[in-house]
């Protein structure tokens, strides 16, 4: 029977370091050099940085009289291996980890020292301790995940959040629960989210009054009017444009940077996907095709007599109406809410991204970025994937899948 399954949190133990140089063999090197003298592994932990390694072995103490002799042929091993070795003596695992698991995601472009000092200073005053740190992506920004324990993820959330953008980054924290990385469904907002246009606005230049509605879509987005009336404003002033100009509006719609790719990696990853607009399904209905979305929803221009009649069609695709689709798309897709992401950009988005497991204000009107679980602040909508643990080389090996 080994040491292990005899043992309690008393057993002495080595903590065996190697540093330098990476290159392969030397994992397997050090384990095959630790066992010959009978020892058991209670952990390990590896890191390479810019090529240099640092790998980190807990293993049980050899039998007695043996201690000496390992150190020098793990001295003498890492020698000639032109590495540096260090083994140190203790008791027991590691300490436990306290209660409370969270996985806050920094986003920088760039990440600078003085961002990442005042994260780590916070998560140390919120009470939490920081067990690793693991870098996601290098570009278009950096991004780096610290796991967290000590600390509950709302007390940490608050404590993080709140002053983000003064630092220059994003963050996000999310419980470290095994569903993080489950099959899930991402929600979003169509209009300066999953698109860089305003498509009212589209239609309104068609129309001759793009100012006009321009300026009551912003007034809407800032929450100062009330959505529902602000539609019907809008939509009036279309009344007579020619049918024609759906597909006119269709080839102008821009996606965000980064919007291909966002759904494309969640697809190939097994999420669902889908979008709810305050727009048109005139439009959407297009985007779900190109896109292979799963769900989408929108409101509806009417159209008579190959013209469009300045009214909509249907229930009215509002701020509690996006946060009611998100509860029917869930239940569809058969996934609780607190493994659903929204992402939106304006007021009417609010009650979409605080009922969903994860809301993110995406480049949004300061009253979303506040109430908001999180934010986003640069321009690429495939940024949100790192939100969810997902690494760039995750996102490069789905899109060398599809294009095979």
């Amino acid at each position: 029977m080994s040491a292990l399954q005899t043992s309690s949190s008393d057993v002495p133990t080595l903590l065996v370091k190697i540093f330098g140089k990476d290159r392969p063999g030397i994992t397997a090197g050090l384990f095959d050099t630790l066992a010959a003298f009978s020892v058991d592994v209670v952990d390990i932990e590896q890191v390479v940085t810019r090529g240099r390694m640092v790998l980190c072995a807990l293993v049980t103490e050899p039998p007695t009289g043996m201690e000496g002799e390992l150190r020098s042929t793990v001295h003498s091993w890492a020698e000639s291996m032109k590495m540096q070795a260090e083994i140190i003596s203790g008791i027991g695992d590691n300490r436990p980890r306290g209660l409370g698991r969270s996985l806050v995601t920094v986003l920088g472009h760039p990440l600078t020292a003085e961002a990442t000092a005042a994260v780590a200073a916070k998560i140390t005053k919120a009470g939490g301790n920081i067990d690793r740190i693991f870098r996601l992506a290098k570009y278009p920004v950096t991004a780096v995940e610290f796991a967290v324990s000590g600390v509950e993820t709302e007390p940490l959330r608050t404590a993080l959040v709140t002053d983000a953008a003064a630092l220059g980054v994003d963050v996000a924290v999310v419980d470290a629960g095994l569903y993080r990385r489950a099959q899930r469904l991402v929600v979003m907002d169509v209009d300066s989210t999953l698109i860089q246009d305003e498509v009212i606005e589209l239609f309104a230049a068609h129309a001759g009054c793009e100012a006009e509605v321009a300026e009551v879509t912003a007034s809407a987005m800032r929450g100062e009017l009330d959505f529902e009336q602000s539609l019907h404003a809008r939509v009036a002033l279309l009344a007579g444009l020619d049918a024609s100009v759906v597909d006119k509006v269709r080839t102008e719609v821009r996606l965000t940077p980064g919007a291909r790719t966002l759904i494309r990696t969640l697809k190939r990853l097994g999420y669902q996907v889908g979008v709810v607009s305050g727009g048109f399904t005139q439009v959407t209905d297009d985007l779900q095709e190109r896109l292979g979305l799963d769900f989408a929803q929108a409101n509806t221009l009417e159209i008579v007599d190959g013209r469009l009649t300045g009214r909509v069609t249907g229930e009215i695709v509002d701020r509690a109406g996006k946060a009611r689709l998100l509860r029917r798309f869930a239940a569809e897709a058969g996934v609780p809410l607190s493994q659903t992401v929204a992402i939106g950009d304006g007021a009417n988005d609010l009650d979409m991204l605080n009922a969903a497991g994860l809301g993110v204000a995406f480049n949004a009107k300061p009253v979303v970025r506040e109430a908001a679980h999180t934010a986003v602040n640069v321009p690429f909508l495939d940024t949100v994937l790192y939100l969810l643990g997902i690494t760039r080389e995750e996102v490069e090996a789905a899109e060398t899948h599809d294009e095979h």
